[in-house]
């Protein structure tokens, strides 16, 4: 054995060692923190399937961006829980609509957070679809029209970045269009350009109160055997204006994350979706795994793979891990 030159050992005898080579780091700076606003005051109602997640009355979703933002997280993206649903999505667009109030009130109290706006309708209309219905059909260009109109009103409530998600065809041009139209042309668009049709989002639709009241959403989010499809939906939406590119879900399609990350000189976002904090949740509740060192793989997997930005419900406990 005296004639082995190459020893990669030598450089992973101790964490120091291990910490000087690393090729791949996380930060406080990576993750943006996904809060659920809902009406009420003092309300922390925690979502029983994704615990340590919880749906916040305005004055809570305060609480919760202050804190995040002193931990060193840069931004938080804005999900609502209306008070009222109805066909056309009215609380989407609302000038008082819960995301707009969470928006407006993050904005005062922590001035320089990034403040992302979730732009889709599913939350807000009584089927749970993403666009209008009209005899089981989800209405493509109808839908373009809202989704613009929510993307403007959230903007004017003082948005940093909207981030339109309802994989409608067309819906990037149609919101910088109406950005541009309203003077607001240096607000940022996050496309949620490849959102594949996952079973990982379960989790979410109860925080969000979003289920589908019949179908589901596989005629307009993207099938899960598709790879080269995402590449047309990302060029899609580089085309159209988008600023941002983002994947989702994230640790089971880190092969489309990479192939995003290759071909686009966009920042790119990775979305660890409800269904992937779940998981790791629930089998460290059982003992089954070390969560701390799981949760700190799985989002390092995702940068690696080339993910610039984070989207996930881990992002304050990743930040106090990194820390200690």
């Amino acid at each position: 054995m005296s004639d082995i030159i190459h020893r990669p050992r030598r450089l992973r005898r101790n964490e120091n060692l291990r910490a000087l080579v690393r090729e791949t780091r996380l930060a406080a700076e990576d993750f943006i923190l996904p809060l659920f606003a809902c009406p009420g005051e003092n309300v922390r109602r925690e979502v029983s399937s994704m615990p340590g997640v919880y749906n916040l009355s305005v004055d809570e979703i305060v609480r919760e961006a202050t804190n995040a933002y002193e931990s060193g997280i840069r931004g938080v993206i804005l999900f609502g829980l209306p008070e009222k649903k109805d066909e056309t999505a009215t609380g989407a667009y609302a000038d008082k609509g819960i995301v707009q109030q969470a928006v407006r009130a993050i904005k005062r109290a922590v001035p320089d957070i990034v403040v992302i706006a979730d732009t889709c309708l599913c939350e807000y209309t009584s089927h749970g679809h993403c666009g209008i219905v009209r005899k089981d059909e989800v209405l493509n260009d109808e839908s373009v029209e809202l989704l613009a109109r929510t993307a403007l009103s959230q903007a004017e409530a003082g948005a940093d970045i909207v981030a339109p998600s309802a994989m409608m065809d067309g819906q990037v041009s149609a919101i910088r269009e109406a950005l541009d139209g309203g003077g607001f042309e240096n607000i940022a668009i996050m496309s949620y350009a490849v959102k594949y049709a996952s079973a990982f989002y379960g989790p979410f639709r109860e925080a969000a109160g979003s289920t589908p009241a019949f179908g589901d959403r596989r005629a307009y989010q993207m099938d899960a055997a598709n790879a080269r499809e995402a590449l047309r939906e990302a060029e899609l939406d580089y085309s159209e204006g988008a600023d941002i590119l983002m994947v989702k879900p994230a640790t089971a399609y880190l092969d489309i994350l990479k192939q995003v990350h290759d071909r686009f000189d966009l920042p790119l976002a990775a979305y660890h979706v409800s269904g992937e904090y779940a998981m790791i949740k629930a089998a460290a509740q059982m003992g089954w795994i070390d969560e701390r060192r799981v949760m700190l793989e799985t989002l390092t997997s995702i940068k690696r793979a080339g993910a610039d930005i984070i989207i996930t419900y881990y992002a304050q406990e990743a930040v106090r891990a990194l820390r200690t």
